[in-house]
């Protein structure tokens, strides 16, 4: 009996625990209008300080802050959509136990930790993407539990989202993810359409009660905005330039190593980091099986929406660049609204079997159902995510097949490298002739390597572009390596 009680206390406090790590997600969503808000006030304030005469030689800049408050309003309504689009996997109206941290800036991660075993399942079909587990299968922030892929299954007519992850982004948990409408947007500040009006919805989402909102630290939102630009990488025509850099060489390496693709058994791809969405998706147009893992519940709640929302190309308007007023060569240039997605995800010609899996790619692929199980993993700007790059490389030799390929294109910007204040945090980090040498103690041969510059959410024209000569390569998985083991 009194196991069993500490078992109930135990999951009690697992799920407050998601309740609040989740609520600062949404949180971090919901304060989006405000913090830009208040960024615009802040211009506001410093132009008020200038002399009559320099003002005089502004006279665009009061109609400057107006416009950007029409781009604050329109990014917020395509957030309040994406939000009502959201059905959390638990009660999120329920009181938890656990107050709200009062020095937020001090966390180092969205995450929380706990412990246990339970498992989820991706499963997968072509046109839709929803999120259909069980809260039976719900998985704690940044927990040492295994979320456990069952294998790739194809039910009816949609994708099982999995979820569960660890992620210094926002991390993510099991749950339906639908659409469900909403009457009131919880902020100071209101959401409103192109006209100015506020969405008028059926019904009101509980979780969504300005009570239940949480005062997060403006890092979080910065997470916001970066999903923005995410956005424009991912889903709009302005993010061509920039995936044909990093996608199609992956494509097309894809296209020539498997070039007789059957239909009735075609090969499948993992592709860890996933982000929102595109690449995976590519990669099952072109007659994968493709499976994309993400970690971050940022990303996975705006990837959803897209891909599961979208009724047509060029459906919403957003603007990814009135966020910073550096480097800009005209307002019209900072204040360019950008049409997405710049396709209908659903109309793309996936094949059947396309699934999301949100969760840590350490701890569900370490599952023993996922060895053996893939004909190729593509890891694109992913594997310097890593806390130990080597277990990463440990994992992609695993779950792969005897002659399977790791293609691999990104650079070496160790996410933990920079983290201080956190005696625990692991980072190794190794050179690109360490990571190659690694490589090759798990079976790996390598067939074809370069480097590729490229960008990643860069303004196209802005006057600072950052640019990465990334590592790019193919590996082939040797035969008669045996399985390693993997923690």
């Amino acid at each position: 009996m009194e196991a069993e009680e500490e078992q109930r206390r135990r999951l009690k406090i697992e799920e407050a625990l998601e309740i609040q790590s989740l609520r600062r997600i949404i949180s971090a969503y919901l304060n989006y209008p405000d913090a830009a808000e208040e960024d615009v006030r802040r211009y506001e304030r410093s132009y008020r300080k200038l002399p009559p005469a320099h003002k005089a030689l502004l006279p665009n800049y009061p109609q400057k802050f107006q416009r950007l408050r029409r781009c604050i309003s329109m990014n917020s309504h395509f957030i309040f959509g994406m939000l009502q689009a959201f059905e959390p996997p638990l009660d999120m109206s329920q009181d938890i136990e656990f107050s709200e941290d009062p020095h937020p800036e001090c966390a180092e991660k969205d995450h929380l930790v706990s412990e246990g075993i339970n498992a989820c399942s991706c499963e997968s079909v072509p046109v839709r993407i929803t999120c259909s587990v069980s809260n039976q299968h719900c998985c704690v922030e940044d927990s040492n539990h295994t979320c456990r892929p069952q294998g790739l299954t194809y039910p009816n007519e949609e994708v099982d989202i999995e979820s569960r992850h660890q992620s210094n982004t926002g991390s993510l948990s099991p749950g339906s993810i639908n659409t469900k409408e909403t009457t009131e947007y919880c902020s100071g500040s209101s959401i409103t359409d192109s006209n100015g009006n506020v969405p008028v919805t059926s019904s009101q989402q509980q979780w969504l009660e300005p009570s239940l909102r949480l005062n997060v630290p403006l890092v979080d939102v910065d997470k916001v905005r970066c999903i923005i630009r995410n956005i424009v990488r991912d889903w709009a025509a302005e993010g061509k330039k920039e995936r044909d850099q990093c996608y199609n060489p992956i494509l097309e390496e894809l296209n020539m190593i498997f070039p007789n693709r059957s239909k009735e058994s075609p090969p499948a791809c993992l592709v860890p980091g996933a982000g929102l969405g595109r690449l995976a998706l590519e990669i099952s147009c072109l007659g994968f099986i493709s499976q994309g893992n993400e970690f971050s519940y940022y990303m996975m709640i705006c990837s959803s929406f897209i891909l599961n929302q979208s009724q047509t190309a060029g459906e919403w308007t957003i603007y990814p660049w009135i966020h910073s007023n550096c480097n800009s060569l005209s307002d019209s240039d900072q204040l360019r609204p950008v049409s997405i997605p710049d396709i209908h995800p659903a109309s793309a010609g996936i094949t059947e079997g396309f699934s999301m899996c949100g969760g840590d790619f350490v701890e569900v692929y370490s599952d023993s159902s996922q060895v053996g199980a893939w004909d190729a993993v593509v890891t694109c700007f992913f594997i310097d995510t890593a806390h130990n790059i080597v277990e990463y490389i440990e994992i992609i030799s695993k779950i792969l097949k005897d002659g399977g390929v790791w293609i691999n294109l990104g650079p070496l910007l160790y996410h933990f490298a920079d983290v201080y204040g956190q005696e625990d945090e692991m980072s190794i980090e190794l050179s690109l002739e360490d990571v190659k040498s690694v490589a090759v103690s798990y079976g790996f041969e390598f067939e074809k390597e370069s480097t590729i510059e490229t960008t990643y959410t860069t303004n196209p024209r802005s006057m600072m572009q950052n640019r990465y000569f990334a590592a790019f390569w193919t590996m082939r998985k040797k035969s008669g390596i045996g399985q390693l083991h993997v923690r």
